[in-house]
């Protein structure tokens, strides 16, 4: 059990994603009560999203349905969820009447930066209507705090390495990295003018167990056990700032315990593994995990993408002693593993 001084109720939004479900099995885990939240798009195989939400109790027959709450039957006096659209400004406003939330993480957004370059719609309902929605709730409902997913996306063309906060963040080159950059001008607004105490997360490349299947980790290993040759980009001349996901939900579950007191109403965090890894490097562990070597299809970069990230996390080590520590061999084996299990791969 978490050292935490108050049970906090909290509206958790996204939550059957990949870091949604993660962030929820810990606040659980610490004591919290947990409202879960998500619409279960089809961006992905819905199956791995209501898979996850039935590890923490949540039956897929019962959340199949809009806006009715259902309890865990794992956790039944600290988590509920709730089949709902951000867009559905009523419902959600309803919502926060009723349940009387203390704060806030809204990790539900349209993902993907490729898919923004064909369904601009989608990205501008969710990212930009959807985060609207939610900044006026907590504005009539007095929340204490609301942490928000946004993106290393929003460094879009910067060079300079590693990425800081304190970088100008004005050239995105997607949809989706100008959607999240719109996100932390909102919140600086209702920070500024309601005194809502707001953080936003700019997340790195999150990869493990029970990961996005449109995500590097997952691409490259779903094709090497199926005999497929991997896609990759920019000939290989990449590098990403990978990061293990228990890392990335003790991060954000710091700063959600840890409202802000004394400090600046409005905050912006890179959460990340604070180390750049070569694409290619990350590919050799794979095939060593696998021991099985790769077919490699090398292609040039993809619109939208930037060759390197790497996230300078010094504030967030200072101010909620984040210690990220996962190395890459340890990360690449537990998704494996986890992988064999969930597609009962012998």
């Amino acid at each position: 059990m978490s050292l935490i001084q108050i049970r906090m109720k909290i509206l958790l939004t996204g939550a059957a994603g990949f870091i949604g479900f993660h962030v929820g099995r810990l606040l659980i885990k610490n004591g919290h009560e947990v409202i879960g939240l998500d619409n279960v798009n089809d961006y992905y195989d819905v199956n791995l999203k209501f898979d996850r939400l039935f590890e923490l109790g949540i039956d897929r027959k019962d959340s199949s349905s809009f806006l009715q709450m259902v309890n865990s039957s794992k956790f039944k006096n600290q988590y509920k969820f709730i089949r709902m659209n951000l867009e559905d400004r009523d419902s959600l406003q309803k919502l926060f009447t009723e349940q009387n939330f203390d704060v806030v993480c809204n990790l539900a957004a349209q993902a993907g930066v490729r898919y923004s370059l064909d369904h601009p719609e989608a990205y501008i309902e969710s990212n930009v209507v959807g985060f609207l929605n939610i900044l006026e709730c907590c504005r009539s409902n007095k929340i204490k705090h609301l942490v928000y997913a946004s993106s290393s996306s929003v460094y879009g063309l910067n060079e300079k390495i590693p990425f800081s906060v304190e970088d100008h963040v004005d050239s995105p080159i997607s949809l989706y990295a100008a959607t999240k950059k719109s996100n932390e001008l909102m919140a600086h607004t209702y920070s500024h003018l309601f005194q809502i105490p707001t953080t936003g997360l700019r997340f790195f490349t999150v990869y493990g167990p029970w990961g996005r299947p449109d995500m590097a980790m997952f691409l490259f290993t779903d094709a090497i056990i199926n005999n497929r040759p991997i896609k990759v980009f920019n000939y290989g001349d990449m590098e990403r700032d990978f990061t293990f996901i228990d890392d990335i939900a003790k991060g954000v579950v710091k700063v959600l315990e840890k409202p802000p007191v004394n400090r600046d109403l409005y905050k912006i965090y890179n959460i990340g593994n604070n180390k750049s890894v070569k694409l290619t490097d990350f590919i050799d562990q794979i095939e060593i995990i696998l021991q099985k070597q790769a077919a490699k299809e090398m292609l040039p970069m993809q619109p939208g993408d930037v060759s390197n990230t790497w996230a300078n996390v010094d504030d967030l080590i200072k101010d909620f002693n984040y210690q990220p520590n996962t190395t890459i061999e340890e990360g690449v084996n537990e998704f494996v593993k986890w992988y064999k299990t969930y597609y009962k791969i012998q």
